[in-house]
């Protein structure tokens, strides 16, 4: 080995290195630049995630927000008929300031399907109106047909009572003249029946109603025995029973 070269695992050799002593401040280092990092890549996966549309609407809203530049040729021609920057439209200046908004479309009708869409609505919800007045009518009508049933029923039960009412009042008068048979078999109330008789009779015997029966039978009471079942009193004669008696109906009597 020459003289001149240095070993390199001599004092002097090992001199000339510099001192380099890894420790905390390597460490911050490199976190630091690890962080730089991650911060750069979630960065570039952001804005790769931006759609063209987002893209486009970012840089729409960016020029809507920036003034016309004086290099712009539709702005000096208005400039050159008078037109300031921020004076309104028009010979008297009253007209637009701000540029007319953009309504992008997003979807892929064509042009008036916004109208036919909001025609769809509107019909829509005219139907639901009407199915909604429908149903309400139809148990507005339920509820007055119910009510109509009670009455009718609460109605023919009475006139039962007072049918049979008449006829045992019309019995016992009869009885007390002497009368044996009553004028009619229905006059008088019907204590025992054979079945097959009782059916018979309502085959042969003529469509009177309840009501029909009960005026009969009243009118009957008043001009033979001028009695009145609502009354519950048998008058002294004719003139007796006009000038005394309510009337000849339970309506009548009710007041």
């Amino acid at each position: 080995m020459a003289d001149d070269e240095d070993d390199y695992m001599s004092d002097a050799f090992l001199s000339q290195i510099p001192d380099v002593k890894p420790g905390l401040p390597m460490v911050k280092r490199v976190k630091e630049a690890l962080r730089k990092e991650v911060l750069h890549q979630e960065k570039n996966i952001k804005n790769r995630q931006k759609t063209i549309k987002e893209l486009e609407q970012e840089s729409r809203e960016a020029a809507q927000h920036s003034t016309i530049s004086q290099e712009n040729k539709g702005f000096a021609l208005l400039q050159k008929m008078g037109y300031r920057a921020g004076q309104g439209l028009g010979k008297q200046g009253a007209g637009r300031v701000e540029p007319i908004p953009l309504n992008i479309k997003t979807d892929r009708g064509g042009i008036g399907m916004e109208g036919v869409k909001k025609r769809k609505a509107e019909e829509q919800l005219e139907n639901y109106c009407q199915k909604v007045r429908a149903k309400q009518l139809h148990e507005k009508q339920s509820l007055e047909d119910f009510r109509v049933r009670i009455r009718t029923e609460r109605e023919e039960l009475k006139i039962e009572g007072d049918l049979r009412r008449s006829q045992k009042a019309c019995e016992q008068l009869d009885s007390q003249k002497g009368v044996t048979d009553p004028r009619e078999e229905w006059y008088w109330p019907k204590l025992v029946i054979e079945e097959e008789k009782e059916e018979e009779e309502e085959v042969e015997e003529d469509e009177l109603t309840s009501l029909d029966k009960l005026q009969i039978l009243t009118s009957y009471l008043r001009d033979i025995h001028f009695y009145c079942i609502w009354c519950g009193t048998a008058y002294n004669g004719e003139e007796d029973l006009c000038s005394n008696c309510p009337g000849e109906t339970a309506a009548d009597h009710d007041d």
